[in-house]
């Protein structure tokens, strides 16, 4: 869907061309150690509302690209022998949680009457990656902007919640770095939030959460063949995440590549400074118009279902 940006309700009234300059001069600042995820992100959201985003029509497909070459820069700092032993403790994890947050969302859609479609891309991105889950899903079952749209403001929402209090319940509850950085890639849906609140928390964290969170991304070949065949979508086209082959990459010569193994302190700054910049984008994406557009219903499911994922992960890695 294309956003003009003269068609989103701003509070200052400014020409184009200083709304730019504000803009960029943010962008900018992103790129500096000082800011962290976090306060990226509310610095996109309080530019999205305050004097506008002049690029909003550019926005999705920028997010894109920098979040999958951020993650694959990030690879470059993992071990891959690490990374496969926080995949695997992460995959029952992963294979319950998805099935138990897709029937669990079905039920609320059915129940609090909200479209078929939206409150399956809800579920969907919930149970996987957030928008990218939403993004691969919304063409099988031929879903319209509005549908879309509301969907991905959810998710976006409870994300931005997400990046700043996960760090504060792990801390509070005295979390283990990889106990947190698997809470976090089983309760938050889309990958950067996942990694945005994951590396506040620490390094260990980070390579777990990153790790378990990419294979998680990878249920969305299998979810969306389902899908097609319950919406009797004939033609059953699936958007294959190439990138985690990417990533994976990264890690293989991280490992075994001394010359990559003495390069990659740089490499993961320069990734982790993409991330940055991406979590300001995603806020900057936050404007009234999304906001407006959600419903209460669709919130409300959004909201039950996360903390129904949240809580019951939380207790399944603190207990079992």
């Amino acid at each position: 869907m294309k956003t003009e940006s003269f068609n989103v309700p701003i509070l200052l009234k400014i020409s184009p061309t200083v709304q730019q300059i504000i803009f960029v001069l943010l962008l900018i600042l992103c790129l500096f150690p000082i800011i962290s995820p976090p306060i990226a992100l509310l610095l996109g959201l309080i530019a999205a509302n305050l004097s506008g985003h002049p690029f909003l029509h550019l926005n999705h497909k920028a997010t894109t690209i920098l979040l999958q070459v951020s993650v694959v820069g990030l690879g470059f700092g993992m071990n891959i022998n690490s990374a496969a032993a926080a995949g695997r403790e992460g995959f029952l994890f992963t294979v319950g949680s998805i099935a138990a947050t897709i029937v669990l969302g079905t039920l609320l859609g059915k129940w609090f009457r909200i479209e078929k479609k939206t409150a399956h891309l809800i579920s969907c991105g919930t149970a996987i990656c957030g928008g990218s889950a939403i993004a691969a899903i919304a063409p099988v079952i031929k879903s319209d902007d509005k549908q879309t749209s509301v969907a991905l403001g959810v998710i976006f929402i409870l994300n931005s919640i997400a990046l700043f209090s996960f760090p504060v319940i792990g801390h509070w509850l005295q979390m283990s770095q990889n106990d947190f950085g698997l809470w976090c890639a089983i309760a938050i849906h889309d990958t950067s939030s996942v990694v945005g609140a994951a590396n506040k928390y620490g390094a260990e964290a980070l390579q777990a959460a990153t790790t378990v969170k990419l294979a998680r991304a990878l249920w969305i070949i299998p979810v969306t063949l389902i899908t097609a065949f319950g919406f009797k979508n004939k033609t059953r086209k699936v958007k294959i995440p190439y990138f985690i082959g990417l990533f994976i990459l990264a890690m293989v010569c991280n490992t075994y590549f001394s010359p990559v193994a003495n390069a990659a302190p740089h490499l993961v700054s320069a990734a982790k400074t993409g991330l940055v910049v991406t979590l300001f984008l995603i806020g900057a994406g936050l404007n009234r118009s999304v906001l407006k557009s959600v419903g209460l219903m669709p919130l409300l499911q959004g909201v039950l279902l996360w903390i129904s994922i949240a809580v019951g992960t939380l207790l399944a890695i603190l207990y079992f």
